[in-house]
């Protein structure tokens, strides 16, 4: 069965660079455009405003009516914060970014720095005066990052304020209008369980943390919730929008009726009373001057909410997002839809590592290779588009760990490189990620150590038990300690929690070395991605999605869990130092490739068939 928004790919309508863009090297418009704000903000009695990338929701993927960023400097990444004075201004990167802002900055006029070497205390200190208001707008950040900003501000002399209005969209004349993406329900075939028993539970928990309502401000806790998907950002099918869910399963839901169709009042039923977004404060103040106790989260709220609540007289009972966990742990048929959607995206992978075995090193890019995937996964019915921009870096790019070619970066696949693809599709029953690196020609046996090295990390994650209540952090160094054994490592974590047909990204656990201290828990879909990046030579990550399942140990003196592999790709077997392999090791490597080749054979054509075949023999052969 196919959802109503089958002949709509939803998450790819936002792949298109962010809204009014400065021209790389504009100088012209950027100096143009600063300058209208200046004016703007010297109107309004402030000596300088705080510009974030971000969003009412703090979301991955911003609307192209919150590029304000881009919109005034032209930088285009997907992390950063300008803050911008009378007579000076600077952009604030991290290290991904470095290299990029200087492209597209002039730095004459916003001066790059990057977190968390420089903050924006540090640069503030000395050029505020006793007196000075720096603005920001409360709909963009949370409370705990006002919190960092007003100890940068105080700290330097200010003070920071909360502005009636952004002043940037006043200036902004040609800003795109707030998306407006239908809303479509997310059928029951999909989801499992219906909106009304979800918010009859997530209504217990709320009323259990002593709330009458909770503020929802995470798109996609409200499309888990209703059972309803969109498409108001890329790579995402979020519906943006606010709602309160009530102690007794009731539900206000701030969004524009223009997205809803004639069958969201039916999907919707009694529970659920549409309103329209601006008369969210207005909800808020009746509620809390009638003795209701609100609960939000200060961790993904907007700051505005918490201010609201606080100005009608109430204060907020700050807990974590309720409906976090119980998205995290999937049921039975979410869990089924992961696994169908991993056969479907399978074979995708199959049809495209075959013919990049046929055409790598015969002149073809990182941009083509991009293209090809794409097409590949589209060619079925039910792909709704990327669960992100895919990630395809040949040689030294592929040790960017959040690289993204463009044409200015761009490498054709050379002989004696290595080439890492990371992608994943959204489609109605799952989100997919998934990495492989594979060699092109032959590869050389520092590859070949280092890649062996990453694959028995990777088989430690796949292959290990653990007892109830283990957090993710407590399995990290299994994934790395074949690198620590010949002192290397990576950078990044080694797992993210996985959204069904939502974020890629998706909390509250993790498997990484910080981690959340959140145990994992059967349902909960994690990455298992160990990598190696040489700087400047090559990158290694192996990439799958994995699930949390019970273990039946005998003599177990307590419940245990282990994982189910979902995603399903060979592993490139030339770049295995079979030597490096335990026996164990050995046996788990052919038993997955034994399944990804019966599970894919019957679904591929004939000439991927028996590519796959080669592909996936046992590693003696």
């Amino acid at each position: 069965m196919q959802d109503q928004a089958a002949a709509t790919p939803i998450c790819d309508q936002g792949d298109a660079p962010p809204a009014s863009p400065v021209a790389a090297g504009s100088r012209a418009e950027v100096s143009r455009r600063l300058g209208l704000l200046r004016a703007e903000l010297a109107g309004r009695g402030l000596a300088g405003f705080v510009v974030p990338l971000a969003d009412e929701h703090q979301g991955e993927y911003l609307p192209a009516r919150a590029q304000r960023l881009s919109w005034l400097t032209g930088f285009t990444g997907s992390a950063g914060q300008a803050v911008i004075l009378a007579e000076t201004a600077a952009i604030f990167v991290d290290g991904r970014y470095t290299l990029q802002v200087r492209d597209e900055v002039p730095v004459d006029l916003l001066t790059p720095h990057q977190i968390p070497d420089e903050s924006v205390g540090d640069w503030l200190r000395g050029l505020l005066r006793p007196g000075d208001r720096i603005g920001y707008d409360a709909w963009l950040h949370t409370p705990a990052q006002v919190a960092r900003l007003r100890a940068a501000v105080e700290g330097a002399g200010g003070t920071l304020a909360a502005v009636d209005g952004n002043p940037l969209d006043a200036v902004w004349v040609d800003q795109p209008p707030p998306p407006g993406a239908p809303a479509v329900p997310h059928p029951l075939v999909y989801a499992g369980e219906t909106a009304a028993a979800k918010r009859l539970r997530i209504a217990d928990l709320v009323a259990g943390g002593g709330a009458d309502a909770v503020v929802l401000s995470a798109p996609d806790s409200i499309a888990w919730l209703l059972n309803v998907r969109g498409g108001d950002v890329p790579c995402t099918p979020f519906v943006l929008s606010f709602a309160l869910l009530h102690r007794d399963g009731q539900v206000d839901w701030f969004v524009d009726r223009a997205k809803l169709g004639a069958d969201m009042a039916a999907h919707l039923g009694n529970g659920v009373r549409v309103e329209p977004p601006a008369a969210l404060g207005e909800r808020l103040d009746a509620l809390v001057r009638g003795g209701a106790r609100l609960m939000a989260d200060p961790g993904s709220a907007p700051a505005w909410v918490l201010d609201r609540i606080a100005a009608a007289g109430g204060a907020a009972i700050q807990a974590d997002d309720p409906c976090m966990l119980p998205k995290a742990c999937k049921n039975a048929i979410e869990i089924a839809g992961f696994r169908a959607a991993h056969r479907r995206d399978g074979v995708a992978l199959a049809r495209f590592l075959a013919w990049l075995a046929a055409e790598a090193g015969h002149g073809i890019d990182e941009l083509d290779a991009v293209e090809r995937l794409r097409a590949f996964r589209a060619a079925s019915d039910l792909y709704r588009g990327g669960s992100f921009e895919t990630i395809s870096g040949s040689g030294p790019n592929g040790a960017i760990v959040h690289y993204r070619s463009s044409p200015r970066t761009n490498r054709k696949l050379g002989p004696g490189e290595l080439y890492l693809v990371d992608s994943g599709g959204q489609y109605p029953d799952a989100t997919t990620d998934v990495t492989r690196t594979v060699a092109v020609g032959e590869p050389s046996a520092e590859m070949r150590d280092r890649f062996t090295r990453v694959l028995k990390g990777h088989i430690a994650i796949a292959t290990a038990i653990f007892p109830r209540g283990t957090a993710g952090s407590q399995l990290d160094a299994l994934a790395r300690h074949a690198l620590w054994q010949a002192g290397l490592d990576f950078d990044h974590g080694t797992g993210h929690g996985v959204g069904s047909y939502l974020s890629v990204h998706e909390g509250p656990h993790r498997i990484s070395k910080g981690g959340s201290g959140v145990a994992l828990r059967p349902g909960m879909v994690v990455s298992n991605e160990p990598g190696y990046y040489k700087t400047g030579a090559y990158g290694i990550r192996i990439e799958n999605l994995v699930t949390v399942v019970p273990v039946d140990l005998p003599g177990a003196e307590r419940p245990m869990l282990g994982f189910e592999t979902l995603t399903l790709a060979p592993i490139d077997r030339t770049l295995v130092a079979v030597e490096l392999l335990t026996a164990g090791e050995r046996a788990w490597l052919d038993a997955y490739h034994s399944r990804v080749r019966s599970d894919l054979g019957p679904l591929v054509d004939e000439a991927t068939r028996a590519w796959l075949a080669g592909a996936t023999r046992p590693l003696a052969a």
